[in-house]
């Protein structure tokens, strides 16, 4: 009889996100057996009983929760679907990880704070945020920890990355178009791709499988890329990474928010201080440059190396 244990087991709610569309390859290189399920056949917004039958079909070893409502806008007119998702099904998966005696990571956002602090957020400073889906995240915060002992938060901001809708994506598409662009140059924050936080929540997995309910591994954390910056500074970054791979560049336009209103209020400065994951997990800020630059390779293709002068 062999002895050889069989490979951990993760399941990922979100199959068609960012985060879990990064999450699965990272944990299969990892050796994990990765299971992710999509709304079809993990809905959060569906009964609590439904959302315990699917995770004890699969007997994950740890849960990871990337799915979420995450239209920030229409939230302000559908807070009630925002709620079913973001806390209530958040609440009934973390329950059901627990029933199976698994720990939860689930992902939250930097929208939970209101932005007036003036310098970087940590993870025991008062919440307050300041839209409808913000509100939706936090109260999921508080429902995933108190239906599981075992649970991490992983507070987040700006994701990005290749697939998907995002800012990213809004950028690069906006250039092919227009000669001007103007952006938000005063919300302070800063973009986190979509590859580094997966990688980072599989630096976290063991620990968290290891620890017992209390230990540190646990409660609120916070991650984000580096260095802050600004919409406009990131827009800047893209524009000129675009322009290396020989691709029409507009004219950029810093602008301040009042200029672009939108239904929800965002806040003005949710930077982030990552120094407890960094602490517990060892996890360190992801620099965000080399990741914009392998996310461009992918999107638009290598760019040319510079050639020394002679």
């Amino acid at each position: 009889m062999s002895g050889r244990r069989p490979p951990l087991r993760v399941l990922v709610a979100g199959r068609e996100g960012q985060l879990a569309q990064a999450l699965l390859p990272a944990f299969a290189d990892a050796g994990w057996q990765v299971a992710a399920r999509g709304r079809a056949t993990l809905d959060l917004a569906g009964p609590p009983g439904a959302v315990a039958e699917a995770v004890r079909a699969e007997a994950p070893d740890l849960v990871v929760n990337a799915a979420a409502y995450t239209a920030v806008d229409r939230a302000e007119s559908e807070l009630a679907a925002a709620l079913a998702v973001n806390r209530d099904g958040a609440a009934a998966l973390a329950a059901a990880a627990a029933s199976v005696g698994a720990p939860i990571l689930h992902v939250s956002t930097d929208y939970v704070f209101d932005g007036g602090k003036g310098e970087p957020y940590s993870e025991s400073d008062p919440t307050a945020p300041i839209g409808a889906y913000g509100r939706s995240k936090l109260e999921g915060e508080g429902a995933v920890l108190a239906a599981n002992a075992r649970a991490a938060v992983l507070r987040t901001s700006w994701v990005v990355s290749a697939t998907g809708q995002n800012f990213l994506r809004t950028m690069l598409r906006l250039a092919e178009t227009r000669d001007e662009v103007s952006v938000v140059a005063d919300q302070h924050g800063a973009p986190t791709f979509a590859a580094d936080l997966a990688a980072a929540i599989v630096q976290m997995a063991p620990r968290l499988l290891a620890s017992p309910a209390g230990d540190d591994a646990f409660g609120v954390f916070h991650l984000s890329g580096a260095p802050d910056t600004t919409w406009h500074g990131f827009a800047a970054a893209i524009f000129a990474g675009a322009a290396a791979r020989g691709r029409r560049a507009p004219v950029l336009h810093a602008i301040p928010t009042s200029a672009y209103p939108t239904p929800t209020r965002r806040p003005a400065d949710s930077r982030l201080d990552c120094s407890r994951i960094a602490a517990v997990h060892g996890v360190r800020r992801p620099d965000w440059r080399p990741a914009l630059e392998r996310c461009l390779d992918d999107l638009l293709g290598v760019a040319p190396k510079a050639t020394a002068a002679a």
